[in-house]
């Protein structure tokens, strides 16, 4: 059994910050159960470009607003909490936010904990240490 607060992974390896976003990374592929676990948050009034090229990844919103934008279709969406989505077609998107946001992330395969989005918004694939 894991059993980990997000104030214990405050200020760790586990939370990582770059840009307009912070990530504290509850669950990693270091402890092997098939996926990673998030609390991510977006700073208001921002637009984030991602692109998961090496993962699955779903979010379920439970604070703040803004849209999410599919560049694969031009499609637009509204965010609010109770907003999940999916990103299930390696989909590139834009996460423009209105409030600050505050999202439940799981990625499969799991991140190990190191990745940062490169300049298109990409995670890295890292072999999760034997």
């Amino acid at each position: 059994m894991i059993v980990r607060t997000t104030d214990e992974i405050t200020g760790t390896d586990r939370d990582v910050a770059a840009g307009h976003w912070r990530s504290k990374r509850i669950v990693l592929g270091g402890d092997k159960v098939g996926f990673s676990f998030h609390e991510t948050t977006i700073e208001p009034g921002t637009v984030n470009e991602f692109h998961y090229a090496n993962h699955v990844e779903a979010v379920w919103l439970v604070e703040g607003e803004g849209t999410l934008l599919d560049r694969e279709t031009g499609i637009e969406y509204p965010l609010a909490p109770g907003t999940m989505y999916l990103l299930d077609g390696n989909e590139r998107h834009t996460v423009t936010t209105r409030t600050r946001m505050r999202m439940l992330c799981v990625f499969n395969p799991p991140v190990v904990g190191t990745e940062v989005h490169d300049e298109n918004g990409v995670y890295p694939l890292v072999a999760v240490p034997e």
